[in-house]
């Protein structure tokens, strides 16, 4: 049997065929700079077939509400144990005074996540806790999308309260959160996931929290942290749950679905030192992070059509790159980020829409403001 080529596999990638998992593993592994620039090219035709040539940005502000948290996971540079004294907890005022900020800078997102406080109860439980963030919120700027509490957070709440992660999602919905971040996903290999995050969700309890929530009517982003101890098959592995996780809830119809894909590479400069030396690096290899992007573009633009970097992680000309290799979305403004900044990010944790929008403007491409769930802004 002949052996498959690069140019065989974009080909067909090219004419609408998704890619196997072990052709998305030959395109990790080439080293071949004209290969590279190939598969480069392709993705950048897909993201125009799948996306358009419009960039797109979204006004948001994050809210990491606590840094104290009951894990440990080897890449973290952003918890704190209680009592620590850079740990912090943001009480009802800050929360408000941080969500009216970001009203008042044009946001219609707020991306709220948090470390997993066991403290943080009402009466002795969890979930009401999480639903009074919300409502603060909510009832002062029922506008904003909520875009809050990723997968482990919605197992701890649900493990600590003795509740089903339906039971926990549908009080969130029904007390306004509007979408799900698909974060600690990291990579989903569970042999991975043991040195890098043990007392994490594992891999399957991502997938069904996830597919829960696009049941039940929750959008949610997707996720990869990338660079660090996984191999190219674990990382195709990865791609390959998302596409069939995005399939499930075309197929049966679920309300809602995976709205975008962002590879965040891992930062190691503050990182815990077991970690960081085995990793060998401090701040992402961009020209991994490329070929990553532009192989799951084509891997999973037929499903997922949203692609975004991290400007955070890879500072803005990092990002700006990233457009050329597949990505559509240049993200949010933030407007404050300590968990990547904590772990000795580059990139800041503030953008100016002006600044976005002449970083997309300077690869000659036109930029327009969307919301959460990718819908476009009209200026008024």
């Amino acid at each position: 049997m002949p052996t498959i080529t690069v140019d065989d596999i974009l080909e067909r990638a090219l004419i609408g065929y998704d890619l196997s998992p072990s052709e998305g593993v030959v395109l990790l592994k080439q080293t071949d700079p004209e290969a590279i620039a190939h598969i480069r090219a392709t993705a950048d035709k897909l993201r125009q077939t799948q996306a358009g040539d419009t960039v797109t940005y979204i006004i948001n502000r994050n809210i990491n509400f606590t840094n104290i948290c009951e894990q440990h996971c080897s890449f973290c540079a952003f918890r704190r144990d209680d009592g620590d004294a850079d740990a912090y907890w943001l009480d009802w005022a800050q929360i408000l005074e941080k969500a009216t900020d970001g009203v008042q800078r044009g946001a219609t997102e707020i991306c709220m996540q948090g470390g997993l406080n066991p403290q943080a109860q009402i009466n002795g439980k969890s979930l009401p806790y999480y639903l009074k963030l919300v409502e603060t919120i909510k009832q002062e700027f029922p506008q904003l999308h909520l875009h809050a509490f990723s997968p482990q957070e919605v197992q701890f709440i649900a493990r600590l309260d003795g509740l089903s992660y339906g039971d926990v999602i549908t009080a969130l919905r029904d007390a306004g959160v509007g979408s799900m971040p698909g974060t600690a996903a990291e990579v989903l290999d569970d042999e991975v996931r043991r040195i890098l995050c043990p007392e994490k969700i594992d891999t399957d309890t991502w997938l069904e929290i996830v597919s829960t929530a696009h049941k039940l009517g929750l959008h949610t982003t997707s996720t990869m942290l990338s660079g660090h101890i996984e191999t190219p098959e674990q990382q195709i592995g990865h791609l390959e749950k998302l596409r069939s996780l995005q399939q499930t809830a075309i197929n049966q119809g679920y309300p809602a679905r995976i709205t975008e894909f962002i590879v965040l590479p891992f930062v190691g400069q503050e990182a815990p030192k077991s970690l960081r030396r085995r990793v060998g690096r401090d701040q992402p290899v961009l020209a991994d992070v490329l070929l990553l992007g532009a192989v799951a573009r084509i891997f999973l633009g037929n499903w997922i059509p949203n692609h975004q970097p991290s400007w955070v992680k890879l500072g803005l000309a990092g990002a700006i790159e990233a457009l050329v290799w597949g990505c559509n979305d240049i993200g949010g403004t933030l407007m404050e980020e300590h968990i990547t900044t904590m772990a000795g990010a580059v990139g800041g944790t503030c953008m100016e829409v002006e600044t976005l929008q002449n970083a997309i403007a300077s690869l000659g491409r036109p930029y327009h403001q969307r919301d959460t769930l990718y819908q476009r802004i009209e200026k008024r």
